[in-house]
């Protein structure tokens, strides 16, 4: 875990907000790597293109934090 990420406990209590594969179509990208994404992105106040690679791709954080 990197500084300014969630923590466990934190995890843990979003968890039941996430979305849950019902098993059609794709499933979704790593909770974990998305969240990290959206909330370096709030953090920083940089654009949603300067996520970093880690954190998946900066599309899909957007799209989840706009869900």
């Amino acid at each position: 875990m990197r500084r300014g990420e969630p923590t466990d406990r934190t995890r843990q209590r979003i968890e039941p907000l996430l979305p849950a594969t019902d098993g059609r179509g794709r499933p979704w990208r790593d909770h974990r790597e998305v969240v990290n994404g959206i909330s370096w992105r709030l953090r920083t106040g940089s654009p949603w293109h300067d996520i970093p690679e880690r954190c998946g791709p900066w599309q899909t954080c957007h799209e989840r934090f706009e869900r």
